[in-house]
């Protein structure tokens, strides 16, 4: 059976699901599809033409390399095809957006045809996507005295490719469509269960909100045509959770404008809205399509004569509305004021300054922020080629500086790693900043898309300034079935190929890691200078700053070495107090977002960088902290580490580093080995003094400053979705934080889960250690519910075992997983018994495995979102709650929440975190979390 007639099998199958043709990324099939289109006679010479034109990826797949050879023998009259003319085919060329059809370009543009050269001349000074290969053969042409090398250089020192594309409409009528009240999860635009499908963009848009939304967004489309739709969260944040570019992919889909008539089903220019703006993450992944991301602001809190909110019932500020956008109101956009108005125009709605900042409307203009990046290294590599004095065609980075104002931990991370600034100009918040991107991770749920977008942006090799990059695998690490089985080991050889590091070894030599994403970033993170980017909101290092993003961020990233953003503000988190001995550090970080809402009635985390100073705690109890600011909505962390700790930390990093090269994971570049040295290098400059642990500048400014008081943690707290409030703005947030005493040991658990990015070793041993003692205290351990383990990495069981403390598990467990035969199908019912899963996400990521539906759940999980961990049944609500390990295994074994006597009773003797204040040194900083 040839590739063809395959395809069209395939084809037939997702008619079948109202689908199109996939679009086609292998070469050998285009190869098939070329032969049909040359013979006049073939019987699928016309659906080969349509393929070939208008199906077929452009970039640097290998369909594409195909596709650009095809053409460049049309324009050189090598081959004749009536239905796409040489002029057609430098059209189609022009579209395809770099790698093989640039290096076509290329060929033509330097060859003898004075004629077809200047053709293609005129399409390459339209292309931004070239690299090195591409940009030394024009400055060797130019040398060589080339006139039409030196006229595309002149174009490109101009920045043609940006200056002669039309500029954004100044007026943009919007259709508005409520997706959801409340804070609006990723999960509602791209649930994590459907991660499988998200490089098939067609099939992906299907799982977006619902069906009948769907339809119901497709009905206001035919009822004004001339209106763009526009999804809002009502009273509530849009994107909140993760980055989800899979989300703004299929919002772009039903909402946005072709990319090109090309390249199917890639749409742009969505708009985006919430009552409270948009999640930080999500908003960069809405800038990456040239998307319009708008706070509304419709809805204020009610105030009393005195300024004073008024507080209904449950303390909560009452809101009132101050304009409706109820769904199928009609709004217009005034790009160049900057504000919304009423469908008339007469009546101004909100200031959107935000949302058109020159750099944002940069992005709008050329598509996309990619064309950005690289259109300004391409207009800086002209210019110094012709020896041009460059002349930015872009509008300026914002630069902003406070005389006698000392910085903050961000912003000397921010100023240490800038690029392109002009030496000795120092940088405070609010500042744009080019910065050097030090460690790049990638995860497999959202790899394949990442691959994609390198494969866009015809990009073949990691960029060489970055320290450390890594694929995992943790994302679909619980269950092998056949989807992970097809996308996995492909993603895993395009990362290895590209110059990662990954999870599983595409050649079979050492043992597949699914250790979570998060724990290795972690232990490669090496430097407290660093600055991270990983594609999943919980890329929130203990050390350096660590932003989650959007997969095509992380592509700019590992192609480039690169990310470009405003430098965030800060907030303080410091702390006062004594910590109880019962407490768990994870009763720490719930009870910091629930005093700062208390202090300030606004989270003043979001959208900023949360300082917080741990000093004493090593990386990965501190990681507790900075992985939770996700739920806060900060758009990262910094962790402030005394020198002592921080070297310590930086010792377990270089030992686990080591293992991986031992495994055999190390590539040909070395890279692991280079991590260990940069860590030696940065634990010498500790010991020598000649650069301490990094610390903010006494002097420095924050945007608020939380004191957070441990003596007022003295019981166990419970993050709580609080399914049945009255008012669904407030159902499935992460802010509705919970004493265990308010349930009163009434609430009926239905399963417990430890695992997640969230725990660390010390928390299975919590659990090996408090299997002990009520063992001790019982007889035996028996389990109301069932309770789901799942270590981080195959590190951990490794030393478990070692200690002792993986054989208490395996005396309880019923199952145990088994990597020579692991499950290809999702458990769908679970007995009362202790279940030991393979090491990665599990039950929080929601893709794979997930609660029996209308399961109340707790977890140390950090995601509570609707339908997530656990779907609604009939007649009753799942509920995902999130607390400490300990307080999980108690209610598990339980089958409810446990009184505060019982919890004290069953961690008695358990040492589970030593931590005080910095400057109040504990009697020793180690606890069973190590």
């Amino acid at each position: 059976m040839s590739l063809y007639t395959e395809y069209l099998t395939e084809i037939e199958t997702r008619k079948k699901q109202a689908l199109h043709p996939k679009p086609i990324e292998d070469g050998a099939l285009v190869k098939e599809i070329i032969a049909q289109i040359k013979d006049a006679d073939n019987a699928h010479r016309a659906d080969s033409l349509k393929f070939f034109i208008y199906n077929t990826l452009p970039g640097t797949t290998s369909a594409a390399g195909e596709k650009a050879a095809f053409l460049k023998d049309i324009i050189l009259g090598d081959v004749v095809v009536n239905e796409i003319t040489p002029t057609f085919a430098f059209e189609l060329l022009s579209h395809m957006k770099g790698g093989p059809s640039v290096e076509v370009l290329l060929d033509l543009a330097l060859g003898d045809d004075l004629d077809i050269a200047k053709q293609a001349a005129d399409v390459l000074k339209t292309q931004v996507f070239l690299y090195e290969a591409d940009t030394d053969r024009l400055k060797a042409a130019y040398d060589a005295g080339n006139a039409v090398a030196t006229d595309i250089l002149n174009s490109y020192a101009a920045a043609e490719f940006f200056t002669k594309l039309p500029d954004i409409e100044e007026e943009i009528k919007v259709v508005t469509y409520i997706a959801g009240e409340g804070d609006i999860s990723t999960d509602l635009l791209s649930p994590g269960n459907q991660a499988h499908s998200r490089s098939d963009r067609e099939l992906h848009g299907k799982c977006m909100i619902t069906p009948e939304a769907q339809v119901e967004i497709q009905e206001l489309q035919k009822q004004h045509p001339d209106a763009r739709v526009m999804l809002i969260a009502e009273k509530g944040t849009m994107g909140v959770g993760s980055s989800r570019m899979s989300g703004v992919n299929n919002v772009a889909l039903w909402t946005g404008k072709p990319t090109s008539p090309y390249i199917p089903f890639v749409n742009n220019a969505p708009v985006v809205a919430g009552t409270n703006g948009i999640s930080p993450i999500f908003l960069t992944t809405v800038g990456v399509t040239g998307g319009i991301g708008i706070d509304l602001k419709n809805w204020v809190k009610k105030l009393d004569s005195d300024g004073n909110p008024i507080l209904n019932n449950d303390d909560n500020p009452i809101l009132e509305q101050k304009y409706s956008v109820e769904t199928g109101t009609i709004l217009t956009i005034n790009t160049k004021e900057k504000k919304l108005y009423n469908d008339a125009g007469d009546q101004e709605l909100v200031d959107m300054s935000s949302s058109f900042t020159p750099q944002k409307v940069e992005f709008m203009k050329a598509g996309g922020s990619y064309a950005i990046v690289f259109g300004k290294k391409l207009q800086s590599f002209a210019s110094e080629t012709l020896g041009l004095e460059l002349k930015s065609a872009y509008a300026p980075s914002k630069e902003i500086h406070h005389e006698g104002q000392g910085l903050t931990a961000v912003e000397k991370i921010f100023n240490a790693n800038a690029v392109g600034v002009t030496p000795g100009t120092v940088l405070h918040a609010g500042s744009d900043a080019r910065v050097k991107v030090n460690i790049v991770g990638s995860q497999d749920t959202t790899g394949l898309m990442t691959s994609q977008e390198l494969e866009a942006m015809a990009a073949t090799v990691l960029s060489p300034t970055v320290d450390g990059a890594y694929q995992s695998g943790c994302h679909t690490a619980s269950v092998w079935d056949f989807k992970a089985q097809e996308n996995t080991p492909k993603l895993m050889k395009f990362m290895h190929n590209f110059g990662l590091i990954t999870a599983r070894d595409p050649k079979g030599v050492y043992h597949s890691m699914t250790d979570v994403i998060h724990k290795v970033l972690n232990d490669i993170t090496v430097d407290d200078w660093a600055i991270i980017i990983g594609g999943d909101s919980h890329t929130r290092m203990s050390k350096g700053v660590a932003f989650g993003a959007d997969s095509g961020t992380v592509a700019l990233a590992l192609a480039t070495g690169e990310a470009t953003m405003p430098i965030p503000e800060s907030v303080k988190v410091t702390f006062k107090g004594k910590m109880a001995d019962h407490m768990d550090f994870r009763d720490v970080v719930h009870a910091t977002q629930l005093q700062m809402l208390k202090q300030f009635g606004d989270n003043v985390f979001q959208g900023r960088i949360i300082e917080v100073h741990l000093g004493t705690l090593l990386a990965d109890q501190a990681f507790t902290f900075t992985d939770w600011t996700a739920e806060m909505k900060a758009k990262a962390s910094i962790c402030i580490s005394e020198d002592d700790t921080l070297i310590e930390s930086l010792e377990i990093a270089k030992h686990r580093i080591q293992i991986m090269i031992e495994k055999g994971m190390e590539n040909d570049a070395n890279m692991l080995q280079g991590l260990i040295d940069i860590a030696d290098k940065r634990i010498a400059e500790i010991k020598s003094g000649a650069k301490p642990a990094l610390t903010a500048d006494d002097n420095a400014k924050y945007f608020a400053e939380v004191v957070v008081n441990l003596d007022e943690i003295n019981e166990p707290m419970i993050a709580d979705p609080d399914v049945s409030n009255a008012d669904v703005s407030k159902r499935y947030t992460h802010d509705t934080i919970r004493p265990i005493s308010y349930y009163k040991a009434e609430k009926k658990v239905d399963l417990g889960f430890v695992g997640s990015c969230m725990v660390h070793k010390g928390d299975v041993k919590i659990v090996a250690q408090m299997l002990r003692n009520l063992e001790k205290a019982q007889g035996e351990v028996t389990f109301k519910a069932p309770l789901v383990v799942a270590a981080p990495t195959y590190n951990i069981i490794d030393e478990l075992k070692e200690e002792g403390d993986w054989s208490v598990l395996q005396k309880y467990s019923g199952f145990e997983f088994d990597d020579s035969a692991p499950k290809n199908t999702a458990r769908t019912e679970y007995e009362n018994i202790l279940y030991l899963e393979r090491p990665g996400c599990n039950l929080c990521m929601g893709n794979q495995e997930k609660a029996a539906k209308g399961d109340t759940v707790l977890a140390t999980s950090t995601r509570l979102f609707k339908g997530r961990v656990v779907e609604d049944a009939d007649g009753k609500t799942g509920e995902s709650l999130l607390a400490s390990t300990p307080v999980v295994v108690l209610s598990a074994i339980l089958g409810r929440t446990p009184t505060v006597e019982e919890y004290i009773t069953a961690v008695e003797g358990i040492d589970l975190t030593k931590f005080a204040p910095p400057l109040e040194k504990p009697a020793g900083t180690l606890s069973a979390h190590f």
